[in-house]
């Protein structure tokens, strides 16, 4: 046993490498460390900040847009506003309108009511002219007669006639006025 002890402390560490391949992999990893800091850490840099440009515009014209449809949405809300406001001042144009209407068709069926009643009035003037003239010619004729019973003689004179009638129908109408007054 002593012997392989003896042995192991002339051959190399296996933990420790040998000074050669120390200063090699030394060497090697400072050219590694050279080539990534000259080709490829430009380039990493230049991709990161092309990503952080592409995302920050992203989230401005994000923004933007967001800003672009707040402002579209505000738009919106003023011309529904401006449309229920003018749609308000419709319906009062034509409620007003309207009532003007009515006013209008109330005067026309009033002068049209007061024009038939005129009518109305003037034809029942007129059948009360034409009735009373024939009552008056009937009541003549007969008084005409009776009085020709009554007195026994022919009340022929025409002349005569008309003016006993007539002075017959005006006493009638002198008393009949106080009595319809």
């Amino acid at each position: 046993m002593v012997n392989t002890l003896i042995l192991a402390e002339d051959a190399p560490s296996p933990v420790l490498p040998h000074p050669s391949e120390l200063i090699l992999g030394l060497i090697a990893f400072l050219l590694l460390l050279w080539v990534m800091q000259k080709f490829v850490a430009p380039r990493f840099e230049a991709l990161y900040s092309e990503r952080a440009a592409k995302i920050e515009g992203g989230i401005e014209r994000a923004e933007q847009a967001q800003a672009e449809a707040q402002k579209a949405l505000d738009e919106y809300k003023a011309q529904l506003a401006e449309a229920r406001a003018e749609a308000a001042r419709i319906r009062d144009d034509a409620r007003a309108e309207g009532t003007q209407i009515v006013e209008e068709l109330r005067e026309q069926a009033q002068a049209e009511s007061a024009r038939i009643v005129a009518q109305g009035q003037h034809q029942l003037d007129a059948q009360r002219a034409q009735i009373v003239a024939e009552l008056r010619a009937d009541l003549g004729r007969v008084a005409v007669e009776l009085a020709g019973k009554v007195v026994g003689e022919a009340l022929e004179d025409e002349a005569r006639r008309r003016g006993t009638v007539d002075r017959f129908l005006n006493e009638l109408d002198a008393v009949a006025a106080p009595a319809t007054k």
